[in-house]
């Protein structure tokens, strides 16, 4: 009958076993139902009513980012310097291991709910004083009347006391039974843990391909800019040229040949920079694809083309940015685990209930350890209550309390930075397509007008003044249209960053 009763008691227990703490909820993104710089330019206020200039690019909210979006700029090296970066990027393969490691700190917190057993041996040389005990007690003496058996008893007694040797060998073993999921409560806050590590490890990844591609095109900007300037500099020296046989016949003065030549000199100082920013772009995507500094510079010096931005930008909607963007998806992660913690610290109030037992052998000579009769045993239930802590348990949970809600603040504040990022992104690159088709039409207006200004130099209508104005001019505009298409192409990819595609691809490491 006690048997039975231990039995449904136990099984009573198991069943009414509970994870107490609160449970995770995923949380509300509350994000908007459009990106605002979308809203902003289909239903611009009344004092913004401006003409708006025809981009090339639409933006498309019908369907999400392609994960492999650098592939839309249908560049060959730039698809192979990102798979290369994603292979050999020291920081990324830091962030794997830093995954692992979670992995194994979930591991070894859910080995606490099962149970533990140990294998154990030992030797002791005891004395452990009992003939001591005896003459306290006054034994001998009564020995001492034995008369002629007295001296066999004493020699019994003497061996019986003398120091011993213990051989010991067994197995420990114990199980907590967890009935109010303190280990379960640990488990689901290391999983989460781990699932944090894996969005870092994805948001670095972004992050790596969004650095690649814009130091890529940078580095062909400033290809590109060295190339223009080249060209502006065989132009004002044809101009130069003729200046001085202009002034050896005596159609224009000196101080106009001085004035063509400081033309030249300028555009050919800035020269320098632009290698400068080619020399370091390269180096900065050999070290970003796990190289020392120059190792890629055979394969990029050659001039290439910036990546041009294609004819469609899928971005989605608000609403998908919380399950794509990985700093997102960790805070959430984080905002998990600090929950279940809260279920750790509550946990830890209530009854620890473990089954704890041992088995083994004992003997004073190690070839008796085999024998049956020194088997020796013991098994039970233990029960470990809390009843003065000093305050330190409801403290833990008052912290863990706090660290939650800190925590569902971080999450709430990474959604806004997120939106943020993207509509800025947007913005961004909007505004740099409107000022480059503005540029575009003004290049070719100064190129026109420096056409004119040097015919009519030729022909005596108008001072050098009026042609190297105009040779300013369209350097100075050719420059910056470069340097537009280089920020339109930098900033779609920041749009990309900002909806923060390009890790689906990768797995999880």
């Amino acid at each position: 009958m006690s048997k039975r009763l231990t039995s449904l008691t136990l099984a009573t227990l198991f069943m009414s076993a509970c994870s107490v703490g609160p449970n995770f909820t995923q949380p509300d993104a509350k994000a908007p139902e459009n990106w605002r710089d979308l809203q902003r330019v289909q239903n611009p206020p009344d004092d913004m009513r401006i003409p708006h200039a025809n981009v090339p690019t639409i933006i498309d909210t019908n369907a999400d980012p392609d994960p492999r979006w650098w592939r839309d700029f249908h560049d060959a090296t730039l698809d192979s310097l990102i798979d290369r970066a994603i292979a050999g990027n020291l920081d990324l393969q830091s962030a794997v291991l830093r995954i692992t490691g979670a992995r194994e700190q979930a591991v070894a917190a859910g080995a606490q709910g099962l149970p533990q057993v140990s294998a154990n041996a030992s030797y002791m040389r005891e004395q452990l004083g009992l003939k001591g005990i005896l003459e306290s007690q006054g034994a001998f003496d009564q020995i001492n009347a034995l008369g002629a058996n007295a001296p066999r008893v004493r020699s019994a007694i003497d061996s019986a006391t003398g120091p011993v040797n213990l051989f010991q060998d067994g197995f420990d073993a114990s199980w907590e039974l967890d009935l109010f999921g303190r280990v379960r409560r640990s488990v689901e806050s290391a999983n989460a843990q781990t699932q944090s590590a894996i969005e870092n490890r994805n948001d670095a990844l972004v992050s790596l391909e969004a650095e690649v591609a814009q130091t890529y095109s940078q580095l062909r900007g400033a290809q590109l800019l060295k190339q223009i300037t080249l060209a502006e500099i065989d132009s004002e020296q044809q101009i130069l040229d003729l200046t001085r046989e202009q002034a050896r016949v005596g159609l224009t003065s000196q101080s106009d040949v001085q004035s063509a030549t400081a033309q030249v000199g300028s555009l050919q100082a800035q020269l320098p920079q632009f290698d400068a920013q080619i020399a370091q772009a390269m180096n900065g995507l050999a070290v970003l694809t796990g190289s020392a500094p120059g190792a890629l510079d055979a394969e990029l010096e050659t001039p290439g083309a910036v990546p041009p931005a294609p004819p469609s930008v899928p971005v989605g909607l608000p609403s998908t940015l919380a399950r794509r963007r990985p700093d997102i998806r960790r805070a959430e992660s984080d905002l998990h685990s600090a929950t279940a913690e809260v279920g750790v610290a509550v946990a830890q109030m209530y009854p620890d209930i473990s089954l704890t037992g041992s088995v083994g052998t004992r003997a004073t000579r190690a070839r008796y350890l085999a024998h049956w009769s020194s088997l020796f045993y013991s098994v039970g239930p233990s029960i470990s209550l809390p009843i003065f802590e000093g305050g330190a348990l409801r403290a833990n949970v008052r912290i863990a309390k706090s660290q939650a809600a800190e925590a569902a603040l971080q999450y709430r504040s990474t959604v806004l930075k997120a939106l943020q990022d993207v509509d800025n992104a947007l913005v961004s690159y909007r505004t740099d397509q409107d000022r480059r088709e503005a540029l575009t039409r003004t290049v070719e207006a100064n190129r026109i007008n420096l056409q004119l200004a040097t015919d009519s130099y030729r022909k005596g209508l108008v001072t050098f003044i009026t042609v190297l104005d105009a040779e300013r001019q369209l350097a100075s505009t050719r420059q910056q249209l470069a340097q537009s298409t280089v920020s339109v192409t930098t900033d779609l990819i920041a749009v990309y960053k900002a909806l923060g595609g390009g890790w689906e691809q990768g797995g999880t490491g």
